[in-house]
């Protein structure tokens, strides 16, 4: 089975469904560039980059990730098994807290023995992604979400825990504080099925195009 993904037309085609749903958000769509996913092939650093990130600012999350990939020759084509073989104490070296060096180990772990199977996981749904990368211990919820966002460019994808989500969210209402869940949960059904341009837009306008 195959799923639509975000390239520039679908794009497009998307920008055009929200605009006709409301005036303000077509306001918000035309103040930006349209967003553009790049095409990604390595689904294992794709996971592991998003651990990196998890929780801290996306400035020093792009710091420590450049040193981590400067630990492999093969860079952003790193193998699950030049992690496993790598030196843990290397890891914490280049900023990783021991939480997440453990977190990168189990990914590479779960693509080793295949209970990751790229092959498999691109042709599944999200719901279906999600319950699979979860299973990792230290892969919850936001990390499968930004996979599915960035990785799989899938379009339905609306990550409500995602603080610069909140802060895109709360600006573009006027809130006087951030959302909660569930209102994020029951606004963003009416963009369906395109969530996940909207989430793009709202990290628009807190700090500029999400950027890894």
């Amino acid at each position: 089975m195959s799923f639509s993904v975000l390239e520039k037309e679908g794009m497009l085609h998307g920008i055009n469904h929200l605009s006709s749903l409301d005036s303000k958000i077509k306001y918000l769509l035309n103040t930006f560039d349209l967003p553009e996913l790049k095409v990604e092939k390595n689904y294992f650093w794709s996971l592991c980059r998003s651990i990196i990130y998890q929780q801290i600012s996306g400035k020093a999350a792009k710091t420590i990730a450049s040193r981590f990939l400067e630990l492999f020759p093969s860079d952003v084509n790193i193998e699950p098994v030049e992690v496993l073989d790598m030196d843990i104490n290397k890891f914490y070296a280049v900023g990783l807290s021991r939480q997440k060096a453990n977190y990168i180990k189990n990914i590479a772990e779960a693509f080793e023995s295949q209970i990751i199977d790229e092959k498999i996981i691109k042709k599944c749904n999200d719901d279906d992604i999600i319950k699979i990368l979860t299973q990792i211990k230290g892969v919850g919820r936001w990390t499968a979400e930004m996979f599915l966002i960035f990785t799989l460019r899938r379009p339905d994808v609306f990550p409500v825990t995602d603080l610069g989500v909140q802060k895109g969210f709360q600006i573009f209402y006027s809130l006087d504080d951030l959302p909660t869940i569930d209102d994020m949960n029951k606004k963003s059904e009416n963009w369906k099925p395109y969530r996940s341009i909207m989430a793009l837009y709202l990290w628009y306008i807190v700090e500029g195009p999400f950027e890894w």
